[in-house]
């Protein structure tokens, strides 16, 4: 959530971060008119436990009718007490909501506006001609007897597929190769939970905007998570950790599971977007003035995974309106998709400040006390990449040549070939 104190001392920065957002800016002043209401109510509770004590140390020392009117006076005092703890629990609750609603605050420099309003910060490498019109990744997966929708629809339903073969190995030397390169780069690798509780989805934000495409088991009050930046963020919840261990760095692989709730009719042909994939993730816990550089590393270790697979792709600063609750800035990777004649997003680098920290209440201490630090996450590699991948690197003859930092995690493979049917 946002620093209580920077909505107080300088409302009109969140506002026009709200603006940035295309958010609706009363949320502010609701926020602000919450917090005050807060005040007053805890103004009042604690001057009526106030009195109560005073009258207390009087009843010890009074006698006849001014013991008994003191006595009258506390059962009414008492009464007052319960419904100003009422209020001040009431106030506290509304003030905790609207709060936890308000976003955080866009960093200067990020582009203003919706979606199709991002700004594109550099390309990589040049989209390959072909002599012919090239296979999309589900007629070579299913060529390479390395994808099946028809049987992952027939099991699961629309958007599951099975990985099969070489697309089975294929994804596991990616995810593999990701970790071995997050390993090198100093980061623990984890293997995370998929099953979470409230608090920790509650805390990384994904309970408000994303909550459609979130899927929860209602018996049990747990939630499937998106992304091991949930459980990664909630690793340290309710922990206060020394300044000199930071930076503290994650990457985790997990299978994640979306809805994409709103995303009816858009890419339903292959694996683009699926509801269950495997991804690792890069998470960081760094002290806040370090958030900015840090940022720039995880775009710079994306780019390095990138680079490895050998795909041309492009780098994007994500406008405002698409930044999601917690992001202050986020940066994508999107790779050219030969079939479709454009980039798709394959990673995000998201710089969340404290925000994340303070409503997972993981702080860090130094000499100056303790404070919230800052919580950042990357993609490093997931199920999606075998689109460009496949897409990429075919042949003429529907086989797929393996780019060169995969095929020590391929046996040395070099080159994917068509199965027999």
């Amino acid at each position: 959530m946002l620093d209580p104190r920077l909505l107080r001392d300088d409302p009109d920065a969140v506002r026009a971060s709200q603006r940035a957002r295309g958010e609706d800016e009363s949320l502010v002043d609701a926020v602000l008119a919450a917090d005050r209401e807060r005040r007053e109510t805890i103004a009042r509770f604690d001057g009526l436990r106030a009195e109560q004590k005073e009258l207390g140390r009087q009843i010890a020392g009074a006698k006849g009718e001014e013991k008994g009117a003191l006595l009258v006076r506390t059962k009414e005092l008492a009464a007052e007490v319960r419904a100003a703890d009422a209020a001040q629990g009431a106030a506290g609750a509304t003030y905790d909501d609207l709060l936890g609603r308000l976003p955080n605050l866009v960093e200067d420099g990020v582009p203003r506006g919706g979606e199709d309003d991002y700004v594109v910060l550099e390309h990589v490498g040049e989209p390959r001609r072909f002599d012919a019109t090239p296979l999309d990744h589900l007629e070579l997966g299913q060529r390479l007897g390395a994808i099946d929708t028809e049987r992952g629809a027939k099991v699961s339903g629309a958007r599951f597929y099975f990985l099969k073969g070489v697309g089975a190995q294929l994804q596991l030397a990616l995810l593999n190769l990701a970790m071995t390169q997050a390993a090198a780069a100093g980061f623990t690798p984890m293997i995370t939970p998929v099953l979470v509780k409230p608090e920790a989805m509650e805390g990384t934000g994904f309970l408000g905007q994303a909550a459609k495409d979130v899927y929860r088991l209602p018996d049990d009050d747990l939630y499937l998570v998106g992304t091991s930046e949930v459980p990664l963020a909630a690793y340290h919840m309710d922990e206060v950790i020394d300044a000199d261990q930071l930076p503290l760095r994650y990457a985790g692989w997990s299978t994640c599971f979306r809805r994409e709730a709103g995303s009816y009719g858009k890419d339903t042909r292959g694996i683009f977007r699926v509801h269950q994939f495997d991804k690792v993730e890069m998470f960081s816990f760094v002290h806040p003035d370090d958030a900015q550089a840090e940022h720039r590393r995880l775009l710079a270790w994306e780019r390095e995974m990138l680079d490895k697979v050998e795909i041309p792709y492009r780098v994007i600063d994500v406008a405002a309106g698409d930044l999601g609750l917690s992001a202050v800035r986020k940066f994508d990777c999107e790779a050219w998709v030969p079939s479709q004649g454009r980039y798709r997003e394959l990673t995000s680098a998201s710089n969340c400040t404290t925000f994340q920290a303070r409503r997972l209440r993981v702080r860090m201490r130094d000499a100056d006390g303790t404070a919230p630090l800052a919580t950042l996450n990357g993609t490093l590699a997931t199920t999606r990449w075998l689109v460009p991948i496949l897409e990429n690197h075919q042949q003429p003859d529907g086989s797929v040549v393996v780019p060169q930092a995969l095929r020590p995690f391929l046996g040395g493979r070099e080159v994917l070939a068509p199965v027999a049917k």
